[in-house]
């Protein structure tokens, strides 16, 4: 079977050779796409590009993407869920479309790597009348002539959701599953938001294989879309070419190809497993705290798994600057830690450890990712001091649970009986339950295995409460995380677009007051403020904040002209540009100046003028956003 770098490499080199370009991966923290916290997908660092920006490399682009999802932390268990992927890119930027897209992905799944072209089933979209988007009937025609010509009838159908298979290898289905853009379904799309229909690729490992058998799947219509374990998609083709508008969906002004693979679920598919982490990426840490632990992975996948990702994860999220802490990334990334903490616990590894796993993946990762090696000393020292203050944290919980019980036991009408099955559980409840849950990171499982070393048995009514506050803290905060990153960047309207570019100017104007050390930290971009993060240790004072006022005003007022240039990272790092020079860009990038008073990498969308602003920019706020990062909250009035 391929390793992961030889996987990686075979992808970029065939793509290569299609004339594709190779960039680097883009961070892990979106620079220019305020709609999200982490880069989740290959098509984010592209969206200007996408919305017919030109890319200074051209119209055919391929890489390997990092990606996070945030949203997968509870799934992680599993044979197949990862916060931390690669994605396999390649992205036609109104060059070649359907025919090219599907036959090249046919001939590197199938001739370049030697999948079987039998275990092979794809989908495509459906349809949707109420967004007048016609059925992909186009690429189901390429998809049967390819399949015909390695002498498989390829039989397309519908509604497999509700029938199953019916001895279809093409199947249709809605926009739920069969449409991408960043916001998801049509519906949950913003204005000016890109997107369109998608044709994936699924593995299948064979009746018998993964999780379908389970009761939960038993008695469902089998059929590749249903998550029950025997289909894996490893591949999506999306053919990007609506914008969604006022007036409902129009096209794009040009056709693009958008294509996401993950790269560890191919490798399962050439290990013909579904178990993602019985793959090379995995093997030498799983073996480190199999040594660790005492304990053996086959008999404690879930804990494994979680210990194997979240690590994986929190190395590359802190290699890409973002420190544990209590808001927004670095709340992910302590998250991450302290629950591969609590399982690293329930397989009796008691201590430090998290460190001497982070180091193997960066010996795995260096020849790819560089930056990982040189910040091993800073990566390894923050989980350790995570680490450390968690177990504080953990300690401080059992006092409190300790307490908690010892208070329900006096309110008791009678003394406890051992031989009773349940728990009255009066001030045991939900909420307590949940409170140790989110305060000091108590998993479910740690609570009941504390609580019966007791010989308590927690009701399933406080159980079933402990559910519920658990799902109104996840709507809570999925509400606050869509209000918090509603809009930005991606509508490239007039006013987002011109805060873009008064953001690069007050970044010029902090540096120029604060001092060199000022770099962007990110940025959350709307059509009515900025909200800027940058490096700087001490608080603003108003005359600072003033002069930065009055810098940006003035290179407004002077009426001065936005000009993009591309030239080297050498050579834009010459020419004085601001950006963090390394392993990110690519052989060609933008810069834009704006006269003598700013010049950096970026890209896009800009104004062509300041003359196009009409009103004065003004800083509101300037607060403290995590250790030696400041963030500013401006608008224009």
């Amino acid at each position: 079977m391929l390793t992961a770098k030889q996987l990686r490499q075979k992808y970029l080199d065939f793509f290569k050779g299609k004339n594709h370009a190779i960039i680097p991966s883009a961070p892990l923290v979106p620079e220019n796409d305020p709609t999200t916290l982490f880069t989740g997908s290959g098509m984010q660092p592209m969206i200007a590009y996408l919305m017919g920006e030109n890319h200074p490399l051209g119209k055919r682009i391929a890489d390997s993407q990092k990606s996070f999802r945030s949203g997968d932390i509870e799934d992680v268990g599993d044979n197949r869920h990862t916060t931390f992927f690669e994605m396999l890119g390649n992205w036609s930027l109104g060059d070649y479309f359907k025919q090219e897209q599907i036959s090249w992905m046919f001939e590197f799944l199938t001739k370049e790597i030697g999948l079987d072209p039998k275990n092979l089933y794809v989908t495509a979209f459906r349809g949707d009348e109420s967004l007048n988007i016609p059925r992909d009937d186009e690429s189901v025609s390429i998809w049967k002539k390819i399949f015909k010509g390695v002498g498989i009838e390829a039989l397309d159908v519908d509604l497999a959701e509700k029938n199953g298979m019916q001895d279809g290898r093409i199947f249709y289905y809605p926009v739920e599953k069969n449409w991408w853009s960043r916001a998801g379904v049509p519906a949950n799309m913003p204005i000016g938001e890109p997107g369109g229909p998608d044709s994936e690729m699924f593995w299948d490992f064979g009746a018998g294989r993964g999780i379908h058998e389970n009761s939960d799947w038993k008695d469902e219509p089998c059929h590749v879309n249903c998550d029950c374990g025997r289909f894996m998609e490893i591949g999506n083709n999306v053919f990007m070419e609506y914008l969604k508008t006022e007036n409902g969906f129009e096209f794009l002004k040009q056709k693009n190809v958008d294509f996401g693979g993950g790269l560890e679920r191919i490798l399962a598919a050439l290990n013909n497993n579904p178990d993602i982490f019985l793959t090379d990426i995995f093997e030498k840490a799983k073996v480190e705290i199999e040594k660790l632990s005492g304990k053996k992975y086959e008999d404690n996948k879930e804990a494994f798994r979680v210990i194997l990702d979240h690590l994986r994860a929190a190395m590359f999220l802190i290699g890409d600057g973002v420190f544990p802490g209590n808001k927004d990334q670095g709340y992910f990334v302590r998250r991450l830690i302290r629950r591969a903490v609590r399982f690293a616990h329930k397989l009796g590894v008691q201590n430090n450890f998290c460190g001497d796993v982070a180091k193997i993946f960066i010996s795995d990762y260096k020849s790819e990712y560089a930056n990982l090696e040189t910040d091993q000393e800073k990566i390894v020292a923050e989980l350790l001091k995570e680490e450390n203050k968690f177990r504080e944290t953990l300690e401080k919980g059992l006092r409190i649970f300790d307490k908690a019980i010892a208070t329900t036991w006096d309110d008791l009408d009678k003394p406890w009986d051992e031989n009773m099955q349940t728990w009255d559980a009066r001030k045991l409840t939900g909420k307590l339950v949940f409170d140790l849950y989110s305060t000091y990171g108590f998993p479910k499982e740690l609570i009941i295995e504390e609580a019966n070393k007791r010989n308590i048995v927690i009701s399933n009514k406080a159980l079933e409460e402990f559910q519920e506050e658990v799902k109104r803290h996840q709507d809570l905060s999925r509400t606050a995380s869509e209000g918090k990153f509603k809009g930005g960047l991606a509508d490239h309207s007039e006013k987002t677009t011109q805060f873009h570019t008064i953001a690069h100017l007050m970044l010029a104007g902090l540096r120029k007051v604060l001092g060199e050390n000022v770099h962007q930290k990110g940025s959350n971009i709307n059509g009515e403020r900025i909200r800027f993060d940058f490096s700087h240790p001490d608080k603003m004072t108003e005359e600072q904040k003033k002069a930065v006022e009055d810098f940006v005003n003035e290179a407004i007022e002077s009426k001065t002209e936005v000009v993009m240039e591309e030239m080297s990272p050498e050579e834009a790092k010459n020419a004085g540009a601001e950006g963090e020079f390394g392993h990110k860009y690519g052989d060609l990038v933008k810069v834009y100046s704006i006269g003598n008073y700013s010049k950096e990498i970026c890209g896009g969308p800009h104004i062509k003028n300041t003359s196009e602003i009409k009103e004065r920019f003004r800083i509101k706020k300037e607060e403290s956003s995590s250790s030696g990062v400041r963030r500013i909250k401006a608008v224009v009035e």
